[in-house]
C-alpha cells in the first residue's frame, strides 16, 4: 500500500482490498518510524486521523464515497486546523490552537480525506531550504545531508519518503515547485486566486497561493479539483467554474508549442541540471511538441522586485503578532512597548526579522516611491513579458531550480545565495501565473525538476503536459533507498 499513488489507492479502497483505517494506520506507523530521521512533521494527529478514517469507511459502505474519500494527506502547518496546533513553523505560534479550519482543509475534509498531521516549514513560509523552522531543519529523503527545499520542505519530505501519499503546500516565490524539484515530486502552484487563502496564515498576500504536492500529475489533478473554487471569505478568490482536471490530462501533445526562455539557460544554471532538463525537452519533442526559444527580458529583475514586495507585505501582515491578542508573549513586560519589543524579539527567528526590517524600510516615508512603487512597476514589466510570450507559445519550460539539493548549513550565512535558489520560480508569483514542477531525472542521487509555466487558468494544460511525460518515464516512481 505504501508506494501507491492516490489514484491507485482510490481503486484499492473501492475494490475493498484494504480499508481507510488500515491505510491510515500504515502511514502513521511509517511516520512514527521515519519522522525522527527527517523531522518532516511538527504535529502528528493520530486520533484525528483514525476518527476520520473510520468515518470515510462508513461513507464508502453507504455508497457516498468519491475518489479521495479515505485517502490520507499531510497538511502544511500554515493552514489553520480546528482544535490542532497551527504553528507556521514559528515560536510565535508554538502554542496556537486554531479555532477553525482553513478553506483548503475544509474542502479536503468535505471529500473525506484523512489528515495525518501538520508538516514542518520555514518560519512563516520565509525560506528556500526549510532550515528556518523553530522546530529544526527538515532533511531530504534522497540525501539526509541535504535540504528538501523550502518553505514546504516538510510536506515534500513526507511525500517523497512515503510517509503520506500527498500533502498540501503553499507557494509565495517557489515554495511548492522548488521542494518538489529537490525531492523528486510533482507540485503545482495554481493561478493566483484559484485556491482560497482564507485560513492560510499570510506571508505576502499578493503572492501567496496554496496547492498540492504528490508523486504524479494525475494525483495533483485529483487534489486541485478538490482544493480549488470560489470562497466569499477570501477577497482575492476568483469566481469561475473549476474544470475537471482529471479528465483533461490524457489529451495528446501533438502541436503543443513549448517556449524555452534563453535567460533560464545562462549563467547560474548548473551544467548537469541543464543537461538533464534538455533531455526532458527532447522527450517532449518525441511526444509531438514543438520547441521554440523565447525571451523574458525582465526576468533578471524578478528577485530584486520580489525581495522588496514580499518583505513589505510581510512587514504589514506580521504586525498582528504583537504579544497582545495571541501568539508568544514575553514574561513580565514593564510596559506596552516592552511587551511588543520582547515578544516579537523572542517569537521571531532571524530570517523573519530580516524580512520585516527590509519591508518596513521599503514602506517608510521617503522610500516608498523609490523601492516599493518601483518594484510594483517592475512586476508589471515581468507580467507583460509573459503575456507577449504566450501569444506564440502554449507552455514555458525550463529548470525549476538552478542546482540540485544543497547541503544543510551550506547557505545559511549567505542570504543572497539562498535567495538565488528561487531565481526561476519567483517571476511566476509576481505575474500570478500557474507553475508546475515535475521530476525529470537525477544528478547523482539528487532529483532534478522541470518547471512548466502556463497562462492564467491553464492548470489543466500544465497537468496534461506533465502527465503525458510521466506516461513514458518513471522518474516520478523512484523511491529513496532508506524509505522503501
Amino acid at each position: 500500500m505504501k508506494e501507491k499513488t492516490i489514484s491507485q489507492l482510490s481503486i484499492g479502497l473501492a475494490a475493498k482490498e484494504f480499508s481507510s483505517k488500515e491505510l491510515t494506520q500504515m502511514f502513521l506507523e511509517r511516520i512514527k518510524k521515519f519522522n525522527p530521521l527527517l523531522n518532516a512533521f511538527i504535529t502528528v494527529t493520530n486520533d484525528v486521523a483514525l476518527v476520520q478514517a473510520q468515518a470515510a469507511d462508513r461513507r464508502r459502505q453507504q455508497g457516498l464515497a468519491g475518489p479521495l474519500t479515505g485517502i490520507p494527506i499531510a497538511q502544511k502547518d500554515i493552514f489553520c486546523t480546528n482544535g490542532v496546533r497551527t504553528s507556521c513553523g514559528s515560536r510565535m505560534l508554538d502554542c496556537f490552537i486554531a479555532p477553525y479550519n482553513a478553506t483548503v482543509v475544509e474542502k479536503l475534509n468535505a471529500v473525506g480525506m484523512v489528515m495525518l498531521g501538520k508538516t514542518n516549514m520555514d518560519e512563516f513560509a520565509m525560506g528556500s531550504s526549510n532550515e528556518n523552522s523553530f522546530y529544526g531543519p527538515v532533511k531530504n529523503p534522497w540525501d539526509l545531508d541535504t535540504v528538501p527545499g523550502g518553505s514546504s520542505g516538510g510536506s515534500a519530505a513526507a511525500v517523497a519518503a512515503w510517509l503520506a501519499p500527498a500533502a498540501t503546500a503553499t507557494d509565495t516565490g517557489g515554495s511548492i515547485r522548488q521542494p518538489a524539484a529537490l525531492c523528486g515530486l510533482t507540485g503545482i502552484k495554481p493561478t493566483y486566486g484559484l485556491v482560497s487563502r482564507w485560513g492560510m496564515i499570510a506571508y505576502a498576500s499578493s503572492l501567496d497561493q496554496g496547492g498540492p504536492l504528490a508523486h504524479t500529475a494525475e494525483d495533483c489533478a485529483f487534489l486541485l479539483s478538490a482544493m480549488a473554487g470560489f470562497d466569499p471569505r477570501d477577497s482575492t478568490s476568483i469566481d469561475r467554474p473549476i474544470p475537471d482536471y482529471v479528465n483533461t490530462i490524457k489529451q495528446p501533445l501533438e502541436g503543443l508549442r513549448i517556449g524555452l526562455p534563453k535567460e533560464y539557460f545562462s549563467d547560474g544554471l548548473d551544467n548537469a541540471v541543464a543537461h538533464t532538463v534538455e533531455i526532458a525537452i527532447d522527450q517532449y519533442q518525441k511526444l509531438g511538441a514543438r520547441i521554440r526559444e523565447i525571451s523574458l527580458p525582465n526576468s533578471h529583475l524578478a528577485i530584486p522586485a520580489y525581495y522588496v514586495i514580499a518583505p513589505a507585505e510581510c512587514s504589514s501582515n506580521l504586525a498582528r503578532f504583537d504579544g497582545v491578542r495571541y501568539g508568544h508573549r514575553c514574561n513580565s513586560p514593564k510596559d506596552l512597548l516592552d511587551l511588543y519589543t520582547r515578544s516579537r524579539t523572542q517569537g521571531f527567528g532571524d530570517e523573519v526579522k530580516r524580512r520585516i526590517l527590509v519591508g518596513t524600510f521599503a514602506l517608510s516615508a521617503g522610500y516608498y516611491d523609490a523601492y516599493y512603487l518601483k518594484a510594483q512597476q517592475i512586476r508589471r514589466l515581468i507580467s507583460d513579458d509573459f503575456q507577449r510570450a504566450f501569444e506564440y507559445i502554449d507552455v514555458i519550460a525550463g529548470p525549476t531550480s538552478p542546482t540540485v539539493a544543497f547541503n544543510l548549513g551550506e547557505r545559511v550565512d549567505d542570504p543572497i545565495k539562498m535567495y538565488l535558489s528561487d531565481m526561476y520560480t519567483i517571476a511566476v508569483n509576481l505575474a500570478g501565473l500557474p507553475g508546475l514542477s515535475l521530476p525529470v531525472g537525477f544528478v547523482g542521487k539528487h532529483p532534478v525538476g522541470l518547471q512548466l509555466i502556463g497562462n492564467y487558468f491553464t492548470e489543466g494544460r500544465l497537468l496534461n503536459v506533465a502527465h503525458r511525460y510521466q506516461q513514458v518515464t518513471d522518474w516520478h516512481a523512484r523511491v529513496p533507498n532508506e524509505f522503501t
